[in-house]
Protein backbone atom coordinates (compact mmCIF):
# COMPACT_ATOMS: atom_id res chain seq x y z
CA UNK A 1 0.00 0.00 0.00
CA UNK A 2 2.67 2.68 1.05
CA UNK A 3 4.75 1.61 -2.29
CA UNK A 4 1.46 3.41 -4.28
CA UNK A 5 2.86 7.08 -5.47
CA UNK A 6 0.90 8.80 -3.50
CA UNK A 7 0.33 11.83 -5.84
CA UNK A 8 -0.35 12.16 -9.82
CA UNK A 9 2.17 14.48 -11.17
CA UNK A 10 -0.12 15.55 -14.49
CA UNK A 11 -2.57 16.35 -11.96
CA UNK A 12 -0.44 18.13 -9.84
CA UNK A 13 1.19 20.14 -12.47
CA UNK A 14 -2.22 20.83 -14.09
CA UNK A 15 -3.54 22.06 -10.28
CA UNK A 16 -1.10 24.28 -9.92
CA UNK A 17 -1.71 25.96 -13.14
CA UNK A 18 -5.48 26.41 -12.39
CA UNK A 19 -4.63 27.75 -8.66
CA UNK A 20 -2.07 30.49 -10.46
CA UNK A 21 -4.39 31.28 -13.30
CA UNK A 22 -7.03 32.10 -10.51
CA UNK A 23 -4.58 34.23 -8.11
CA UNK A 24 -3.21 35.98 -11.64
CA UNK A 25 -7.51 36.53 -12.43
CA UNK A 26 -7.86 37.99 -9.18
CA UNK A 27 -5.00 40.44 -9.10
CA UNK A 28 -5.76 40.80 -12.47
CA UNK A 29 -9.38 41.67 -11.96
CA UNK A 30 -8.22 44.39 -9.33
CA UNK A 31 -5.63 45.96 -11.36
CA UNK A 32 -8.59 46.40 -14.33
CA UNK A 33 -11.37 47.01 -11.91
CA UNK A 34 -8.93 50.36 -10.72
CA UNK A 35 -8.53 51.51 -13.90
CA UNK A 36 -11.91 50.72 -15.27
CA UNK A 37 -14.49 51.39 -12.65
CA UNK A 38 -14.81 54.89 -10.47
CA UNK A 39 -13.51 53.88 -6.83
CA UNK A 40 -17.30 53.52 -5.82
CA UNK A 41 -18.48 51.47 -8.26
CA UNK A 42 -15.87 48.97 -8.29
CA UNK A 43 -16.45 48.72 -3.69
CA UNK A 44 -19.39 48.28 -5.49
CA UNK A 45 -18.93 45.03 -7.29
CA UNK A 46 -16.74 43.80 -4.72
CA UNK A 47 -20.09 43.85 -2.07
CA UNK A 48 -22.08 42.09 -4.92
CA UNK A 49 -19.24 39.73 -5.38
CA UNK A 50 -19.77 39.05 -1.84
CA UNK A 51 -23.42 38.63 -1.88
CA UNK A 52 -22.80 35.98 -4.91
CA UNK A 53 -20.59 33.93 -2.80
CA UNK A 54 -22.29 33.80 0.38
CA UNK A 55 -24.82 31.43 -1.51
CA UNK A 56 -22.31 29.10 -0.12
CA UNK A 57 -24.61 29.60 2.88
CA UNK A 58 -27.46 27.54 1.51
CA UNK A 59 -25.03 24.34 0.72
CA UNK A 60 -24.52 23.75 4.86
CA UNK A 61 -22.34 20.86 4.15
CA UNK A 62 -24.69 19.15 2.51
CA UNK A 63 -21.93 18.33 -0.43
CA UNK A 64 -18.59 17.59 1.99
CA UNK A 65 -21.30 14.50 3.37
CA UNK A 66 -22.38 13.54 0.40
CA UNK A 67 -18.60 13.36 -1.06
CA UNK A 68 -18.02 10.79 2.06
CA UNK A 69 -20.74 8.57 1.67
CA UNK A 70 -19.88 8.59 -2.46
CA UNK A 71 -16.03 8.22 -1.83
CA UNK A 72 -16.81 5.40 0.39
CA UNK A 73 -18.96 3.67 -2.13
CA UNK A 74 -16.46 4.07 -5.19
CA UNK A 75 -13.54 2.81 -3.23
CA UNK A 76 -15.59 -0.34 -1.82
CA UNK A 77 -16.47 -0.65 -6.04
CA UNK A 78 -20.10 -0.48 -5.32
CA UNK A 79 -22.96 0.53 -7.02
CA UNK A 80 -23.45 4.26 -6.76
CA UNK A 81 -26.98 3.80 -7.23
CA UNK A 82 -29.34 6.18 -4.95
CA UNK A 83 -25.85 8.17 -4.51
CA UNK A 84 -26.37 8.99 -7.84
CA UNK A 85 -29.63 10.11 -7.25
CA UNK A 86 -28.96 12.35 -4.61
CA UNK A 87 -25.76 13.80 -6.29
CA UNK A 88 -28.09 14.92 -9.00
CA UNK A 89 -30.93 16.39 -7.11
CA UNK A 90 -28.49 18.68 -5.13
CA UNK A 91 -26.66 19.90 -8.38
CA UNK A 92 -30.23 20.73 -9.72
CA UNK A 93 -31.01 22.38 -6.70
CA UNK A 94 -28.28 24.72 -6.23
CA UNK A 95 -28.56 25.41 -9.71
CA UNK A 96 -32.06 26.65 -9.58
CA UNK A 97 -31.15 28.58 -6.69
CA UNK A 98 -28.30 30.52 -7.92
CA UNK A 99 -30.70 31.67 -10.87
CA UNK A 100 -33.80 32.31 -8.18
CA UNK A 101 -31.13 34.18 -6.62
CA UNK A 102 -29.77 36.38 -9.49
CA UNK A 103 -33.19 37.64 -10.39
CA UNK A 104 -33.98 39.00 -7.36
CA UNK A 105 -31.08 40.56 -7.13
CA UNK A 106 -31.93 41.80 -10.31
CA UNK A 107 -35.05 42.94 -9.56
CA UNK A 108 -33.69 44.62 -6.14
CA UNK A 109 -31.39 46.78 -8.28
CA UNK A 110 -33.64 48.11 -10.42
CA UNK A 111 -36.76 48.69 -8.82
CA UNK A 112 -35.90 49.18 -4.35
CA UNK A 113 -32.32 50.76 -5.48
CA UNK A 114 -33.36 52.68 -8.83
CA UNK A 115 -30.20 51.52 -10.59
CA UNK A 116 -30.56 51.70 -14.52
CA UNK A 117 -31.25 48.66 -16.46
CA UNK A 118 -28.06 48.53 -17.88
CA UNK A 119 -26.23 49.08 -14.16
CA UNK A 120 -28.56 46.46 -12.71
CA UNK A 121 -27.69 44.24 -15.54
CA UNK A 122 -23.78 43.92 -15.20
CA UNK A 123 -24.07 44.30 -11.19
CA UNK A 124 -26.38 40.81 -11.81
CA UNK A 125 -24.35 39.40 -14.17
CA UNK A 126 -21.06 39.50 -11.74
CA UNK A 127 -23.96 38.30 -9.36
CA UNK A 128 -24.11 35.31 -11.23
CA UNK A 129 -20.78 35.32 -11.95
CA UNK A 130 -20.49 34.39 -8.36
CA UNK A 131 -23.48 32.75 -7.25
CA UNK A 132 -22.08 30.04 -9.73
CA UNK A 133 -19.75 28.77 -7.51
CA UNK A 134 -22.44 27.13 -5.40
CA UNK A 135 -23.70 24.76 -8.31
CA UNK A 136 -19.82 24.00 -9.13
CA UNK A 137 -18.56 23.02 -5.41
CA UNK A 138 -21.28 20.28 -5.79
CA UNK A 139 -19.37 18.82 -9.66
CA UNK A 140 -16.04 19.80 -8.19
CA UNK A 141 -17.19 17.29 -4.81
CA UNK A 142 -18.73 14.98 -6.97
CA UNK A 143 -15.78 14.65 -9.66
CA UNK A 144 -13.37 13.92 -6.77
CA UNK A 145 -15.08 11.32 -5.60
CA UNK A 146 -15.06 8.99 -8.49
CA UNK A 147 -11.42 10.49 -9.13
CA UNK A 148 -11.98 12.18 -11.84
CA UNK A 149 -10.25 15.22 -10.64
CA UNK A 150 -8.36 15.39 -13.60
CA UNK A 151 -10.93 16.26 -15.85
CA UNK A 152 -12.65 18.67 -13.80
CA UNK A 153 -9.31 20.46 -13.35
CA UNK A 154 -8.85 21.16 -16.99
CA UNK A 155 -11.84 22.90 -17.37
CA UNK A 156 -11.50 24.91 -14.27
CA UNK A 157 -8.24 25.73 -16.24
CA UNK A 158 -9.77 26.30 -19.54
CA UNK A 159 -12.48 28.79 -17.58
CA UNK A 160 -9.87 30.54 -15.70
CA UNK A 161 -7.61 30.93 -18.78
CA UNK A 162 -10.80 32.69 -20.46
CA UNK A 163 -11.20 35.01 -17.65
CA UNK A 164 -7.87 36.13 -18.01
CA UNK A 165 -8.31 36.94 -21.41
CA UNK A 166 -11.44 38.92 -20.99
CA UNK A 167 -9.99 40.97 -18.21
CA UNK A 168 -7.15 41.78 -21.23
CA UNK A 169 -9.87 42.43 -23.11
CA UNK A 170 -11.80 44.21 -20.63
CA UNK A 171 -8.55 46.65 -20.09
CA UNK A 172 -8.14 47.30 -23.85
CA UNK A 173 -11.65 49.15 -23.66
CA UNK A 174 -14.28 45.86 -24.01
CA UNK A 175 -17.52 47.05 -22.70
CA UNK A 176 -18.42 45.76 -19.23
CA UNK A 177 -21.82 44.10 -20.17
CA UNK A 178 -20.19 41.86 -22.83
CA UNK A 179 -17.21 41.22 -20.23
CA UNK A 180 -19.64 39.87 -17.97
CA UNK A 181 -21.51 37.92 -20.58
CA UNK A 182 -18.42 35.86 -21.52
CA UNK A 183 -16.94 35.35 -18.09
CA UNK A 184 -20.42 33.84 -17.57
CA UNK A 185 -20.50 32.08 -20.59
CA UNK A 186 -17.23 30.29 -19.67
CA UNK A 187 -18.53 29.29 -16.72
CA UNK A 188 -21.28 27.57 -17.95
CA UNK A 189 -19.43 25.55 -20.82
CA UNK A 190 -17.17 24.66 -17.77
CA UNK A 191 -20.57 23.22 -15.97
CA UNK A 192 -22.15 21.63 -18.71
CA UNK A 193 -18.86 19.51 -19.65
CA UNK A 194 -18.74 18.40 -16.00
CA UNK A 195 -22.04 17.35 -15.73
CA UNK A 196 -21.95 15.25 -19.27
CA UNK A 197 -18.93 13.55 -17.63
CA UNK A 198 -20.83 12.96 -13.80
CA UNK A 199 -23.09 11.18 -16.41
CA UNK A 200 -21.34 9.15 -18.40
CA UNK A 201 -19.74 7.45 -15.13
CA UNK A 202 -23.05 7.04 -13.23
CA UNK A 203 -22.38 10.06 -11.28
CA UNK A 204 -25.28 11.08 -11.97
CA UNK A 205 -28.70 10.04 -13.13
CA UNK A 206 -31.98 8.62 -12.89
CA UNK A 207 -35.34 10.62 -12.74
CA UNK A 208 -35.78 13.63 -10.93
CA UNK A 209 -38.70 12.64 -8.81
CA UNK A 210 -36.78 9.90 -8.06
CA UNK A 211 -33.85 11.49 -6.86
CA UNK A 212 -35.33 14.09 -5.14
CA UNK A 213 -36.84 10.89 -3.08
CA UNK A 214 -33.29 9.45 -2.69
CA UNK A 215 -32.49 13.09 -1.02
CA UNK A 216 -35.06 13.08 1.12
CA UNK A 217 -33.94 9.99 2.44
CA UNK A 218 -30.09 11.05 2.65
CA UNK A 219 -31.33 13.97 4.65
CA UNK A 220 -32.60 12.00 6.82
CA UNK A 221 -30.36 9.29 7.58
CA UNK A 222 -27.28 11.50 7.76
CA UNK A 223 -29.52 13.97 10.38
CA UNK A 224 -26.60 14.35 12.99
CA UNK A 225 -23.82 14.28 10.33
CA UNK A 226 -25.08 16.81 7.92
CA UNK A 227 -25.74 19.37 10.92
CA UNK A 228 -22.58 19.38 11.82
CA UNK A 229 -21.10 20.20 8.27
CA UNK A 230 -23.55 22.52 8.35
CA UNK A 231 -22.56 24.94 11.28
CA UNK A 232 -19.02 24.02 9.92
CA UNK A 233 -19.81 25.29 6.22
CA UNK A 234 -21.94 27.94 7.58
CA UNK A 235 -19.37 29.23 9.91
CA UNK A 236 -16.68 28.90 7.38
CA UNK A 237 -18.79 31.47 5.55
CA UNK A 238 -18.91 34.00 7.72
CA UNK A 239 -15.58 33.78 8.97
CA UNK A 240 -14.37 34.61 5.39
CA UNK A 241 -17.29 36.78 4.17
CA UNK A 242 -18.50 39.10 7.45
CA UNK A 243 -15.90 41.68 6.81
CA UNK A 244 -17.18 42.66 3.71
CA UNK A 245 -20.10 43.54 5.13
CA UNK A 246 -18.47 44.76 8.27
CA UNK A 247 -16.00 47.18 6.42
CA UNK A 248 -18.77 48.77 4.01
CA UNK A 249 -20.92 49.70 6.64
CA UNK A 250 -18.54 51.00 9.79
CA UNK A 251 -15.77 52.48 7.50
CA UNK A 252 -17.82 53.49 4.11
CA UNK A 253 -17.16 52.30 0.75
CA UNK A 254 -14.52 53.01 -1.61
CA UNK A 255 -10.53 53.61 0.07
CA UNK A 256 -11.65 51.09 3.40
CA UNK A 257 -13.39 48.73 1.38
CA UNK A 258 -10.86 48.19 -1.65
CA UNK A 259 -8.02 47.62 1.40
CA UNK A 260 -9.60 45.19 2.69
CA UNK A 261 -10.47 43.00 -0.66
CA UNK A 262 -7.34 43.61 -1.75
CA UNK A 263 -6.05 42.08 1.47
CA UNK A 264 -8.60 39.03 1.34
CA UNK A 265 -7.63 38.96 -1.97
CA UNK A 266 -4.09 38.21 -1.93
CA UNK A 267 -5.07 36.03 1.33
CA UNK A 268 -7.63 33.93 -0.62
CA UNK A 269 -6.04 34.31 -3.34
CA UNK A 270 -2.81 31.70 -1.64
CA UNK A 271 -5.69 29.45 -0.61
CA UNK A 272 -6.04 28.12 -4.11
CA UNK A 273 -2.58 27.04 -4.31
CA UNK A 274 -3.26 25.48 -1.07
CA UNK A 275 -6.47 23.88 -1.85
CA UNK A 276 -4.50 22.59 -4.92
CA UNK A 277 -2.35 20.96 -2.78
CA UNK A 278 -4.23 19.67 -0.44
CA UNK A 279 -6.75 18.14 -3.50
CA UNK A 280 -3.93 16.53 -5.12
CA UNK A 281 -3.60 14.80 -1.60
CA UNK A 282 -7.13 13.83 -0.99
CA UNK A 283 -7.96 10.67 -2.65
CA UNK A 284 -4.33 9.52 -1.20
CA UNK A 285 -5.60 10.05 2.09
CA UNK A 286 -9.10 8.84 2.30
CA UNK A 287 -7.71 5.68 0.67
CA UNK A 288 -5.17 5.63 3.05
CA UNK A 289 -7.52 6.18 6.03
CA UNK A 290 -9.81 3.10 4.64
CA UNK A 291 -6.85 0.74 4.48
CA UNK A 292 -5.64 1.86 7.66
CA UNK A 293 -2.48 2.73 6.13
CA UNK A 294 -0.95 5.10 9.07
CA UNK A 295 2.11 5.69 7.48
CA UNK A 296 0.95 7.10 3.89
CA UNK A 297 -1.74 8.79 5.47
CA UNK A 298 1.35 10.77 7.58
CA UNK A 299 3.31 11.34 4.61
CA UNK A 300 0.41 12.32 2.13
CA UNK A 301 0.02 14.98 5.26
CA UNK A 302 3.20 16.30 5.28
CA UNK A 303 3.58 16.49 1.69
CA UNK A 304 0.39 18.48 1.44
CA UNK A 305 1.53 20.82 4.00
CA UNK A 306 4.92 21.53 1.72
CA UNK A 307 3.30 21.65 -1.30
CA UNK A 308 1.85 24.84 0.64
CA UNK A 309 4.63 26.49 1.79
CA UNK A 310 5.89 26.91 -1.56
CA UNK A 311 3.41 29.61 -2.60
CA UNK A 312 3.47 30.64 0.92
CA UNK A 313 7.53 31.33 1.01
CA UNK A 314 6.88 32.99 -2.28
CA UNK A 315 4.18 35.12 -1.63
CA UNK A 316 5.88 35.86 2.02
CA UNK A 317 8.80 36.98 0.22
CA UNK A 318 7.54 39.59 -2.18
CA UNK A 319 5.50 41.21 0.37
CA UNK A 320 9.02 41.74 2.40
CA UNK A 321 10.47 42.54 -0.28
CA UNK A 322 8.27 44.60 -2.76
CA UNK A 323 5.03 45.13 -1.12
CA UNK A 324 4.42 48.54 -1.75
CA UNK A 325 5.37 48.61 -5.28
CA UNK A 326 3.34 45.72 -5.85
CA UNK A 327 0.12 47.38 -4.37
CA UNK A 328 0.87 50.59 -6.18
CA UNK A 329 0.63 49.28 -9.48
CA UNK A 330 -2.23 47.14 -9.00
CA UNK A 331 -4.47 49.81 -7.09
CA UNK A 332 -3.19 52.60 -9.13
CA UNK A 333 -5.34 55.84 -7.37
CA UNK A 334 -8.24 53.34 -6.04
CA UNK A 335 -6.37 53.39 -2.98
CA UNK A 336 -2.88 53.33 -1.11
CA UNK A 337 -2.65 50.30 0.83
CA UNK A 338 -0.98 51.33 4.41
CA UNK A 339 2.33 49.25 5.14
CA UNK A 340 0.96 47.87 8.16
CA UNK A 341 -1.19 45.34 6.49
CA UNK A 342 2.11 43.05 5.13
CA UNK A 343 2.83 41.84 8.62
CA UNK A 344 -1.00 41.29 8.60
CA UNK A 345 -1.13 39.53 5.19
CA UNK A 346 1.92 37.43 5.92
CA UNK A 347 0.20 35.85 9.40
CA UNK A 348 -2.63 35.35 7.36
CA UNK A 349 -0.55 33.34 5.02
CA UNK A 350 0.77 31.16 7.17
CA UNK A 351 -2.10 30.60 9.84
CA UNK A 352 -4.57 29.70 6.40
CA UNK A 353 -1.79 27.67 5.56
CA UNK A 354 -2.01 25.67 8.80
CA UNK A 355 -5.74 25.75 8.59
CA UNK A 356 -5.86 24.52 5.12
CA UNK A 357 -3.66 21.19 5.12
CA UNK A 358 -5.95 20.21 8.81
CA UNK A 359 -9.52 21.06 7.72
CA UNK A 360 -8.82 19.11 4.20
CA UNK A 361 -7.65 16.05 5.90
CA UNK A 362 -10.56 16.48 9.06
CA UNK A 363 -13.45 17.52 5.96
CA UNK A 364 -12.69 14.93 3.82
CA UNK A 365 -12.86 11.54 6.02
CA UNK A 366 -15.94 13.19 8.06
CA UNK A 367 -14.81 15.34 10.92
CA UNK A 368 -17.82 17.05 10.43
CA UNK A 369 -19.08 17.56 13.99
CA UNK A 370 -14.94 18.10 15.65
CA UNK A 371 -14.08 21.13 13.00
CA UNK A 372 -17.36 22.48 13.41
CA UNK A 373 -17.02 22.88 17.25
CA UNK A 374 -13.52 24.84 16.30
CA UNK A 375 -15.81 26.49 14.03
CA UNK A 376 -18.49 27.76 15.86
CA UNK A 377 -15.98 29.28 18.38
CA UNK A 378 -13.63 30.70 16.15
CA UNK A 379 -17.42 32.31 14.36
CA UNK A 380 -18.12 33.62 18.19
CA UNK A 381 -14.40 35.33 19.08
CA UNK A 382 -14.44 36.97 15.64
CA UNK A 383 -18.00 38.39 15.94
CA UNK A 384 -16.64 39.76 19.41
CA UNK A 385 -13.35 41.22 17.79
CA UNK A 386 -15.92 43.32 15.27
CA UNK A 387 -18.44 44.16 17.92
CA UNK A 388 -15.14 45.80 19.87
CA UNK A 389 -13.84 47.36 16.82
CA UNK A 390 -16.75 49.46 15.67
CA UNK A 391 -17.14 50.41 19.68
CA UNK A 392 -13.33 51.12 20.03
CA UNK A 393 -13.29 53.31 16.80
CA UNK A 394 -10.43 50.91 15.36
CA UNK A 395 -8.78 51.89 12.04
CA UNK A 396 -9.46 49.31 9.16
CA UNK A 397 -5.68 48.45 9.84
CA UNK A 398 -6.16 47.20 13.58
CA UNK A 399 -9.16 45.73 12.46
CA UNK A 400 -7.48 43.50 10.49
CA UNK A 401 -4.38 42.58 12.95
CA UNK A 402 -7.20 41.66 15.80
CA UNK A 403 -8.66 39.66 12.78
CA UNK A 404 -5.80 37.61 12.01
CA UNK A 405 -4.66 37.34 15.77
CA UNK A 406 -7.74 35.26 16.15
CA UNK A 407 -7.75 33.17 12.90
CA UNK A 408 -4.50 31.79 13.86
CA UNK A 409 -5.64 30.65 16.92
CA UNK A 410 -8.42 29.01 15.35
CA UNK A 411 -5.52 27.81 12.89
CA UNK A 412 -3.75 25.89 15.69
CA UNK A 413 -6.74 24.34 17.42
CA UNK A 414 -7.44 22.17 13.85
CA UNK A 415 -4.15 20.69 13.90
CA UNK A 416 -4.61 19.36 17.28
CA UNK A 417 -7.46 17.43 16.44
CA UNK A 418 -6.12 16.35 13.09
CA UNK A 419 -3.57 14.61 15.11
CA UNK A 420 -6.42 13.21 17.28
CA UNK A 421 -8.17 12.43 14.79
CA UNK A 422 -7.67 11.00 11.01
CA UNK A 423 -4.29 10.23 11.82
CA UNK A 424 -4.43 8.49 15.31
CA UNK A 425 -7.41 6.32 13.34
CA UNK A 426 -5.26 5.17 10.53
CA UNK A 427 -3.07 3.85 12.60
CA UNK A 428 -5.84 1.70 14.00
CA UNK A 429 -6.26 -1.96 13.33
CA UNK A 430 -8.67 -2.36 10.79
CA UNK A 431 -11.95 -3.34 10.71
CA UNK A 432 -13.11 -0.02 12.40
CA UNK A 433 -14.67 2.33 10.76
CA UNK A 434 -13.32 4.20 7.97
CA UNK A 435 -14.46 7.76 8.68
CA UNK A 436 -15.39 9.09 11.83
CA UNK A 437 -18.58 7.89 13.77
CA UNK A 438 -21.61 9.90 13.16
Amino acid sequence: MTSRCLISYPYMALRVFTAGAALGAGLLQTFVFARVLAPERFSLFIFIAALGYSLYLADAGVVKVLFVNLRRRFLQNKSLGAIAGQATAIFVLYSALAAFASVICFLALASRFNYSTVDSAELTLFFVFNALNLPWLALRYFSIAIDEYFHLEILEASRRGLNIVALVALLSGLPVLVFLLLINAGWLAAIFAAVVRLWQRRAFGGSFRRSVVYLATFLRRNGRQLFSSAVYSVSETYIYNFPYFLVPWAYGLGAPTIILDTTFKVFRSANQFYGAACDILVPRQTRALAERDGPTMIRATWLAAALCSVPAAAACGVLIFAAAKVFAVLLGRAATMPPATTPVLIMLLIANLVQMVSHSTLVNNGYFKEVARISLGLVAALTAVAAFAVWAHLDIVQFLNAYAAVYTCGALATVALMIRGPIRLAHEVPGAPAVAPR
